[in-house]
Parts: C-alpha cells; sequence; structure tokens
C-alpha cells in the first residue's frame, strides 16, 4: 500500500502526454509484466480513487482524456456482483460530461500491454471486489486535437515517393529553421532534425505566408 499515491500521480501526470494512459482498477486486476507499466496499491474504493484522479487531470491543461470502461459492466447483475447497481450509478455520476468508450476487458487489457511496451502506464489498484469496474484514462494533447491534426496533414507539403522520398539526389541541408528554408536554393531537399521527410525549397510565388 502507498499512502502517497495522490503524489504520485500528481508527479506522473507532469511528465505524461499523449499515448500515456492511466488506469484506477478493481481488486484483482492483474500485475500486467510489461516494463512501462507501474503498478500502485491505494487500498482505497474505487469511485473515491477516481474522484481524486479527477480533480488532479482538471488541473492538468497540457493533457486530456479519453475514457475507457468495461463494456462487461452494463450487463452485470446484482445477484453476481452485490453492489454493482449503486456503483454504475456513482459511477455514472463521475463520468457526466466526459468522452467515454466501451471495450471488452480483454481487449483494454490487451491495448494497455502494447502500449506498456513503449510508454509509461500508471495504474491504481483499488480495494473494490466488484468485476469489471476498471477505469482506463487514454491521454491526449491537451492543447490539439484530431480535427486541428487533421487540417495539419491536409496542408504539409511532405512528399511520399515510391521510396518514401521522391526528392532523391537533391542538395539537403540538415535543419529546417526559417533563416535556412528562405536562403536555400529554389529545388534544394531540406530535411527536419527529427528525422521526418524532407521537404523540397519551392519557388516563393508557391510558398504561402506562414507555411
Amino acid at each position: 500500500m502507498n499512502s502517497k499515491w495522490e503524489d504520485i500521480v500528481k508527479q506522473r501526470l507532469q511528465l505524461y502526454g499523449h499515448r500515456n494512459w492511466l488506469v484506477v482498477a478493481d481488486a484483482a486486476y492483474p500485475a500486467q509484466s510489461k516494463p512501462g507499466i507501474e503498478t500502485i496499491v491505494t487500498a482505497k474504493e474505487l469511485t473515491a480513487v477516481l474522484a481524486r484522479v479527477f480533480a488532479i487531470l482538471r488541473a492538468c491543461k497540457h493533457i486530456r482524456p479519453t475514457i475507457w470502461i468495461d463494456e462487461e459492466l452494463r450487463s452485470i447483475t446484482e445477484k453476481d456482483a452485490s453492489g454493482v447497481t449503486l456503483h454504475r450509478k456513482r459511477l455514472g455520476g463521475l463520468l457526466a460530461g466526459y468522452s467515454v468508450c466501451a471495450l471488452r476487458h480483454e481487449e483494454i487489457i490487451s491495448r494497455i500491454d502494447r502500449v506498456g511496451e513503449k510508454f509509461r502506464v500508471l495504474l491504481l489498484k483499488t480495494n473494490t471486489r466488484i468485476p469489471y469496474t476498471s477505469v482506463f484514462f487514454e491521454l491526449a494533447c491537451g492543447y490539439w486535437n484530431a480535427d486541428a491534426e487533421a487540417r495539419l496533414r491536409a496542408i504539409m507539403p511532405f512528399r511520399n515517393g515510391p521510396n518514401g522520398d521522391e526528392d532523391e539526389g537533391l542538395p539537403v541541408l540538415e535543419s529546417l529553421t526559417s533563416e535556412q528554408y528562405s536562403e536555400a536554393p529554389k529545388g534544394s531537399k531540406i530535411r527536419l532534425k527529427t528525422g521526418a521527410k524532407s521537404r523540397r525549397r519551392r519557388p516563393l510565388s508557391e510558398e504561402k505566408v506562414g507555411a
């Protein structure tokens, strides 16, 4: 048990960005073995932990969550899991106003397993003993969205030839600064330091202001 789990959540979320995950799990959630998955035992009830997680997330302006829940939760009966009706009611109140997706439990676990190979995941284990009650937060950039990304990709001038770069053989500059781009000979190929595909210098008449 870690009594300082809230402090750990705050610290981790300052480090985390898009593609990281945060999980608030029921008591029987498995300990996954991928190196990127960090598990902390809170010894608290699940909805109580969720309430604190939501409060901490609201203060993190650099990220926003897409929330995933187990699809099985909606079909569990009180006969098989005492307390599930009240839990669903409490959970619904906490999730109100958020985008929530449902997926079968095994599929979510497999997704977390894959994410843990490359990105960090923080898993908060609770003492709630009601099955399929775990809540999964897929983090995204808080100041960017899918519509903006689609518009960006539509106007980017990068070209994909048969070998991923159709401008083979042209002169190359090593970085794309505004000074180098404006001074580059027309027809030069400019490569980003990050390793993205090259960009060919166009005549000024073809260039948009701010491009």
